[in-house]
């Protein structure tokens, strides 16, 4: 294990420690090299431009973030950061729940401004990779197109796409990996390929599904998107005290639904409800609530239908605002996921462990429908047969426990499920305490995914604590 390898795991990884040691000349050159900016500690710019999502990583410092505006900017990166031993990490929405795109001592390939959105004859986009939902799903709608992905405007495309990309339509559609057929990436050799299921169909296979950051940069992506109608949307919520009769309730009556029905559920110690999205007459959905409605046994408090544009659906799923400038509105909190792989022998049980905690929220995503149609090793997204994703989430604000106390609580949540859970995890909901992460994210498909990332990345120049890379003990300076 070489030096970067054991700072970085350990998270002792100070700038004078790596990247000080570097003369200013090597960065004025690698300056000249880019079209986009580069930033250094002490430069106008750089606390802004070193910030990601979650304001828990301030305290990180990048040794700099290079806003990369061309694909020969983040091959300079690239080339740079293996010459001097450097870590490297791409970010597009900033979105990591460990905050791994904000990298101590290293280098961060800041991809917003690569945030292109083009809609091309036959309804395929080609979409930056620093491009962010909100966007997308604007210029998409203006062609009366959707691309299947979550609800989240500021989420960056990049990182949703390569861990899979669980949304609002992909019971009828299938995940956003589903609809990749082309990428632009750079690999730890420097050099930018377009990979696609006739070339390089190893790496192709990877990328759908196989988690931001393992196997290079990439720059840009061509996906396949379907024509969209209006969108029936609904919202049920239930009396507290009801949380394991909805639970129980919708662990049957979900996976009965027509594919043009997805549900999301929310429960807390003092909440539970349902939202969702149907592809059909609003009369036919509320024939299916009210099915739904008589399982539980209890009516709700208050339910909501309508029927609107896509475009406005997605809009009602998400709260949060944008600002404008390199990071969208932060916030401080952190997440852990298991995979619902069949029906819960005891689902008060489970509600039990759900709600003990005031301060967890648990977001249940339906699964099945058009995502299980898709062979567990087509792509690289293991959990084609669940019947639902919950990912449990808890504030890291400092005057709530900060990201430890909540890392603790989430790890009473994650740990204390049944075995209808097993060793599952969804990997855009990075857990660094997961125990036996690389099974749980990836399944089956480890070994291939090891194997694909030996391929091209041999030398380990996008290693991070809970990625494929595995660096050699040698690292050769100078060969890029």
């Amino acid at each position: 294990m070489n030096r970067r390898t054991f700072l970085r795991i350990s998270g002792a990884v100070p700038v004078a420690g790596l990247a000080g040691g570097l003369p200013g000349d090597e960065w004025d050159r690698l300056r000249r090299k880019l079209a986009g900016p580069l930033f250094r500690p002490g430069d106008p710019g750089y606390p802004e431009a070193k910030q990601g999502y979650f304001t828990m990583y301030d305290y990180r410092v990048p040794a700099a973030v290079i806003g990369a505006t061309r694909i020969e900017d983040v091959q300079a990166a690239v080339g740079f950061a293996a010459r001097h031993d450097l870590p490297i990490a791409a970010r597009s929405g900033g979105h990591s729940y460990p905050g791994y795109s904000t990298v101590d001592g290293g280098i961060v390939v800041d991809l917003s401004r690569l945030a292109g959105i083009e809609v091309r004859t036959g309804g395929r986009a080609v979409i930056g990779a620093g491009a962010r939902l909100g966007p997308i799903a604007t210029t998409l709608a203006a062609a009366g197109r959707v691309l299947p992905a979550g609800s989240c405007d500021t989420v960056g495309i990049a990182g949703l796409a390569l861990g899979g990309g669980v949304g609002v339509l992909d019971r009828k559609y299938g995940l956003t990996c589903d609809h990749l057929e082309a990428a632009r990436i750079v690999t730890a050799d420097g050099r930018a390929r377009t990979v696609s299921a006739t070339a390089e169909p190893d790496l192709f296979w990877a990328l759908r599904g196989g988690g931001g950051g393992n196997f290079g940069i990439v720059t840009a992506f061509t996906f396949r998107t379907v024509p969209i109608a209006d969108v029936a949307t609904f919202q049920l919520s239930f009396p507290v005290g009801t949380q394991a009769a909805l639970f129980a309730a919708w662990q049957e009556w979900q996976p009965a639904m027509p594919d043009e029905l997805w549900s999301g559920m929310g429960l807390g110690d003092d909440h539970a409800s349902l939202g969702g999205t149907f592809l059909g007459p609003e009369a036919r959905l509320k024939e299916l609530l009210d099915d739904l409605i008589r399982r539980v046994g209890t009516p709700p408090t208050e339910q909501r239908r309508r029927t609107t544009d896509h475009l406005s659906a997605m809009r009602s799923f998400d709260d949060r605002e944008s600002r404008p400038g390199a990071v969208a509105a932060r916030a401080a909190y952190v997440g852990t996921s298991r995979m619902l792989t069949r029906p819960a022998a005891d689902p008060a049980a489970v509600v039990d462990v759900l709600i003990r905690d005031p301060g967890v929220d648990t977001i249940i995503d339906a699964g099945g429908g058009a995502i299980a149609r898709v062979g567990v090793r087509d792509t690289a997204f293991p959990h084609r047969h669940a019947l639902a994703s919950l990912q449990f989430l808890h504030s890291a604000e400092p005057g709530e426990g900060g990201e430890a106390g909540a890392r603790r609580s989430l790890a009473a949540v994650r740990d204390g499920l049944g075995p209808e859970f097993g060793t599952t995890g969804y990997v855009n909901y990075l857990d660094p305490e997961l125990p036996d992460w690389p099974v749980a994210y990836y399944g089956p498909n480890l070994p291939r995914l090891r194997a694909v990332a030996r391929k091209y990345d041999p030398r380990g120049i996008f290693a991070f604590p809970q990625g494929l890379s595995e660096p050699h003990s040698t690292v050769h300076k100078g060969a890029l």
